[in-house]
């Protein structure tokens, strides 16, 4: 089983865990707090170290500057032991104790774990061109140093070599940490990128969904505006008609004023991205479920074989409920066409009036493509759910073991 993404949260630096394109956070991470204490055990001990071997009896280098060895000595041993105390804000204030800590370290023998430690963070922290000017500064100050407190029994390019050897390995392990902590947020950029972008395609395709239908919606109600305009002409043509012709011609206009009301409703609704109380069934010609016979012909005809199982009759189904179940079964079968060309489409639809319409499209998984969902796709079936929810109804898609299953519930009214 995967970990969570941020089981080990605690492990981050700050500059990680926090907003990359916000401020320095003020507040260390657990990670920070290990790495600091750390750095300042190191700093500090070698600091108390080096001190407590130059002031005592039989000293291990000879220090002789100024003629005060002595007081020399315990002068670096105060300084190195502030630059120490200031490795707890070296994020906040770096460069201004790096260049503290870069000055000292010409006189400084106590201050050299420091040193190591702030020409690390400068790495980690700075672009090349300013960890390049700082490690120039150190190179120069380990010059320094090694004309002005030599060491016995070690020449003065030995002193200056060790040095600048084990500052390059501070700066390169710094560069390392750097980069790769640039890498992670480069990963992380774009996949907030990419789950924008996705977001933004599902909102585009509900939005193209919900407008469809408005379209539609707004076809069929001036299809009974027409006839609403058909049938009172009628009437005022013939005002001498019978009164059982005037009287039907009245039920009709009246029939056909309370459907467009109604149908205004949905229009408003869908517009609004608001569900709907209900969808009246459009008059005008459109495919409905006594289409799916040819549209299972033309999925033949490009190749896979569909096996339609209707136990409905086309007829008892509310057309606008007809309508939204042939849409369902129409974009199903183009995303098998397009995912799994050549596979065989098992199509089933059934219920009955007062449990709702049912629907089933199964096809194996695609052996030849790769089962993940390809980047960008899967909009037509976000949508089908949204036809499907404003409809009052739902829909689910998903793999079924070694096939893909898209189950569909649309109401159907007594």
């Amino acid at each position: 089983m995967g970990r969570s993404p941020t089981e080990y949260r605690w492990l981050w630096p700050s500059a990680l865990a926090a907003d990359p394109s916000g401020p320095l956070p003020a507040r260390r991470s657990a990670r920070d707090w290990m790495v600091d204490v750390h750095c300042f055990v190191l700093a500090f001990g070698f600091t108390i170290l080096i001190t407590n071997d130059l002031v005592g009896p039989d000293p291990s280098t000879a220090v002789e500057w100024l003629g005060m060895s002595t007081w020399s000595s315990m002068t670096d041993g105060v300084v190195s032991a502030v630059a120490a105390f200031g490795l707890w804000w070296r994020r906040r204030f770096l460069m201004p104790l790096a260049i503290f800590v870069g000055l000292l370290s010409f006189v400084s023998i106590a201050s050299w774990m420091t040193q190591l430690i702030m020409v690390f963070t400068v790495a980690v922290h700075r672009r090349f061109g300013i960890m390049a000017a700082y490690m120039s500064l150190t190179v120069v100050g380990n010059a320094v140093f090694a004309l002005m407190r030599p060491e016995i029994g070690v020449t003065h390019w030995e002193t200056f070599g060790w040095g600048v050897a084990m500052a390059t390995i501070a700066a390169l392990w710094g560069m390392l940490v750097r980069s790769r902590r640039l890498l992670m947020l480069t990963w992380r950029e774009r996949a907030e990128r990419a789950e924008a972008e996705q977001q933004l395609r599902v909102s585009q395709a509900r939005a193209l969904e919900r407008t469809r239908i408005a379209r539609e919606m707004h076809d069929v109600l001036a299809h009974r505006i027409s006839l609403l305009s058909l049938h009172a002409g009628a009437l005022e043509f013939r005002p001498g008609a019978p009164p059982e012709e005037i009287a039907g011609a009245a039920a009709v206009v009246r029939a056909n004023a309370h459907q467009a009301l109604q149908d205004l409703r949905t229009v408003i609704g869908v517009l609004r991205a608001g569900q709907s109380d209900e969808q009246q069934a459009p008059e005008r010609p459109q495919p409905t479920l006594s289409a799916l016979p040819a549209l299972a012909d033309e999925s033949r005809a490009a190749g896979n074989r569909v096996r339609l199982e209707l136990t409905i009759d086309p007829e008892t189904v509310p057309v606008a409920a007809g309508r939204d179940a042939y849409r369902i079964i129409q974009e199903g079968l183009t995303n098998v066409r397009k995912h799994a060309p050549g596979a065989s489409v098992h199509v089933v639809v059934g219920g009955e009036a007062g449990d709702g319409m049912t629907i089933g499209i199964r096809n194996p998984m695609p052996v030849t493509v790769p089962a993940a969902p390809i980047p960008g796709t899967g909009v037509g079936l976000i949508g089908l759910g949204e036809r499907a929810r404003l409809a009052g109804g739902r829909l689910t898609h998903g793999r079924d073991g070694d096939h893909f299953m898209l189950t569909a519930w649309l109401p159907w009214p007594a």
